[in-house]
């Protein structure tokens, strides 16, 4: 198992949030749980086609961490050539609106700062912005 930061953890103080963030923090666990969350079941190659620029070695790290902390599952299939899937387990699907969320902030502030974003990505956020607005003004 992974070392913790801390021998023990004061809730009261933020150490919780520290917590959470030595799950999901790192540059790509966020993005490998957010393909999890929206593909469902995947493959180490699917994982690593959607983010070419992300190398097999940290892949295995990021993904081998996540299963440590119970945030994935690993299931391997007795075949050959081995075959393994990744999916989310119960404690990472409880992370859904929380990488949700941090989706949803970093498309706002993509736009309120107007980064580089591809006009494509741009129109999907803007869509999604005016169903929530929708969405809102109905209730």
């Amino acid at each position: 198992m992974r070392r913790r930061r801390y021998k023990s953890y004061e809730l009261s103080t933020g150490c919780a949030v520290e917590a959470c963030l030595e799950v999901i923090g790192g540059k790509w666990k966020g993005v490998i749980l957010h393909h999890l969350m929206t593909y469902g079941v995947m493959r180490f190659n699917e994982i690593q086609r959607l983010k070419p620029n992300l190398s097999p070695r940290i892949l295995t790290a990021q993904l081998r961490e996540l299963e440590e902390d119970g945030v994935i599952v690993r299931k391997v299939y007795p075949v050959v050539p081995p075959k393994v899937e990744y999916s989310l387990s119960k404690a990472g699907e409880s992370l859904k609106p929380l990488i949700q969320s941090m989706q949803d902030w970093g498309d706002e502030h993509l736009l309120r700062t107007n980064a580089p974003v591809s006009r494509r990505a741009k129109a999907s956020v803007q869509n999604n912005h005016e169903s929530q607005d929708q969405l809102s003004r109905a209730r």
